[in-house]
């Protein structure tokens, strides 16, 4: 197992509670999540992370574990909001990280951790016609004020160094390797196109290198 490095002057997090939960999706899929909390997470927030599939493997020698880190969003995750990718990107990870072995990390950071109503006032601006990167510095926020500390904090906490990281966001990928977690490999989410989101996915592609095929999802006739 690889050594979780330390985590640029933060405290360890400890795990404070695990607990078993089935989980079942609006589409019928199934699966079983190892629940975790946690004491000492540098931002206090109630962060989450969630074991699926065969986690403990990462246990043996050379099993690197498949680890997302998902933002909270309640309009996609919970109410099948079109506007973005996010409840299908949830759902996909799910069943992957299932198959794999690995961690779902459930993060309370709703709109690019600027929260709920001031994302929702991103979309009224959006409305308007700028981007969702305009729309958050336009209401003084930085484009995406997201941090990581606490997933790595959660990583460790569970003693896990290095990952596989399903993303298509190099800045996951950047400061989690800041952090002192190592990422043997970037892998894909799929692409989770309509046309009620297709505006959000270009300006994720153009303005912040994520890697969408917009193009191939949309000659396949990929939506969300």
């Amino acid at each position: 197992m690889s050594q979780p490095a330390a985590l640029n002057g933060s405290a360890a997090a400890t795990v404070r509670t695990r607990v078993r939960v089935p989980l079942r999706f609006p589409d019928g899929y199934e699966t079983v999540a190892d629940v975790f909390t946690f004491h000492g997470l540098a931002d206090g927030k109630e962060h989450l992370l969630l074991g699926l599939g065969d986690w403990e493997a990462h246990d043996a020698a050379a099993a690197v574990p498949l680890v997302r880190p998902h933002s909270e969003c309640l309009t996609g995750d919970v109410f099948g909001s079109q506007r973005c990718d996010c409840g299908p990107q949830l759902r996909e990870a799910a069943e992957r990280i299932t198959e794999a072995g690995g961690f779902l990390l459930y993060l309370r950071q709703e709109g690019r951790g600027i929260g709920l109503y001031s994302k929702l006032d991103a979309y009224a601006l959006q409305d308007a016609g700028l981007d969702t990167y305009e729309a958050n510095t336009a209401l003084g926020h930085g484009e995406d004020e997201r941090d990581y500390t606490a997933a790595a904090q959660m990583l460790a906490a569970v003693g896990v160094g290095q990952i596989r990281l399903l993303s298509n966001n190099p800045d996951k990928a950047g400061q989690l390797e800041r952090l002192g977690v190592a990422v043997a490999e970037r892998v894909p989410t799929g692409v989770h196109v309509s046309e009620s989101n297709v505006r959000y996915l270009a300006a994720k592609r153009d303005h912040t290198s994520h890697s969408i095929d917009l193009d191939t999802a949309f000659s396949l006739g990929v939506t969300a």
